[in-house]
């Protein structure tokens, strides 16, 4: 999958460069549709054994940190071995009980796009030596 071929990952990197996220406010922002909106919300951070692989089929996600960093645990879906309930095609999203931390950990500092494609499984809102709140952004792109 060549991301730059997608229209909507092309509008969602030109959301992401023009600065407007820093002045969102929590909610949903349509950008296109349901072929690109963002999701704007306070979560909590956790540590990497209370996080939870996810994945998606219908859109890639781009989660970008706002306000602190954030760790990801990363691992191809076909990795994953242990699958948390059924699919979920209103949510777009499945969850799997693998343990993330004996895979791999991506972190991003505030403003970094963390790009997440079907074919990855994902365990975000991971945070470094305490927990707390973070600020984010989550980008949904419509597989084309």
């Amino acid at each position: 999958m060549n991301l730059l071929d997608n229209i909507y990952y092309r509008k969602a990197m030109e959301f992401i460069a023009s600065g407007k996220l820093a002045s969102l406010e929590n909610g949903k922002y349509v950008i296109d549709g349901d072929n690109l909106f963002v999701n704007i919300c306070d979560s909590e951070l956790k540590t990497p054994e209370q996080a939870r692989f996810e994945a998606h089929r219908k859109y890639i996600d781009i989660q970008v940190p706002l306000s602190r960093e954030e760790s990801y645990g990363i691992m191809p879906i076909e990795d994953c071995r242990q699958q948390d309930g059924e699919f979920n095609t209103e949510k777009d999203i499945v969850f799997f009980k693998d343990s993330v931390a004996e895979k791999t950990i991506y972190t991003a500092q505030p403003g970094q796009a963390v790009v997440f494609s079907p074919a990855d499984a994902h365990a975000p809102l991971i945070g470094k030596c305490s927990q707390g709140t973070i600020h984010k952004a989550i980008f949904k792109v419509k597989v084309k």
